[in-house]
């Protein structure tokens, strides 16, 4: 078996009971964005296809999706190297099938995530020329969420800890900040940015609003990002955390 609809309703209830999940998967993303998109004083200027506030709240999205696809998933690979995959092994549902439920349920908050952070979003000014710009965005913040899928399996199989979840989400916040997500970065740290985790997928659902152009801190347009580095960007770290969940994998099989 490979899906379950009780499980991934046992799972989806659970995690809405768990307050770490319900403060960093929805509540810190609307915050971050109420407070460098909605209440700021340049909310409402053009940026590109949309507004700054538009333009925030795509970049609060990725932050949202990233989380929760991150401590998720991290948290279902270390339940199965604690020893919870010999219960599975008990029941209809394969291991395949567990994994499945899990990324379902990872894929299930960060589609909540998203849509709390639009809605937010379309009350407080948040404005794009189109429908399309809203709906692209929200695919690619969602499609690219799965990377960081792979960096929570990653973290979950290689920590083998309860301490895994909370590893990663942490990891992802400080990409944040290095990767020009939370506040727009200039010089020497924007050239950092462009290697961290969170830039390439964060300009990528940018992207249908920007169109590549950068904005650096308080300068205003900063250049332009080429497409085809975004997506470098974002297939070397899916290879790098692909890597890791294969250590991950082999690592655990060692332990046993």
């Amino acid at each position: 078996m490979l899906f379950t609809p009780t499980f991934f309703r046992v799972e989806v209830t659970r995690q809405f009971r768990n307050p770490y999940t319900l403060v960093f998967t929805l509540g810190m993303p609307i915050a971050m964005y109420l407070l460098f998109g909605a209440n700021a004083a340049y909310a409402t200027a053009s940026a590109g296809n949309g507004n700054v506030a538009f333009y925030v709240m795509a970049s609060m999205a990725t932050f949202g999706t990233a989380t929760a696809m991150t401590s998720l998933c991290a948290l279902a690979a270390s339940e199965v190297g604690q020893g919870w995959g010999r219960q599975i092994a008990l029941t209809p549902l394969s291991i395949a099938g567990y994994t499945v439920v899990k990324l379902a349920v990872a894929l299930a908050f960060s589609a909540i995530s998203t849509a709390c952070v639009f809605l937010v979003g379309a009350v407080t000014g948040a404005r794009a020329d189109s429908p399309w710009h809203w709906l692209s965005v929200a695919g690619i913040v969602l499609a690219g969420g799965l990377v960081f899928g792979l960096f929570g399996l990653g973290a979950g199989l290689a920590l083998n800890s309860d301490s895994a979840s909370a590893f990663a989400s942490i990891a992802i916040t400080l990409f944040g900040f290095v990767g020009n997500v939370f506040m727009p970065l200039s010089g020497t740290m924007l050239t950092i940015a462009h290697f961290t985790p969170m830039y390439g997928y964060a300009a990528l659902a940018r992207w249908p609003i920007t169109e590549g152009a950068l904005v650096t801190a308080g300068t205003g347009p900063g250049g332009d990002d080429a497409l085809w580095l975004v997506l470098l960007n974002v297939l070397a770290w899916a290879l790098l955390f692909g890597a890791l969940v294969r250590y991950g994998v082999l690592r655990s099989r060692r332990r046993r």
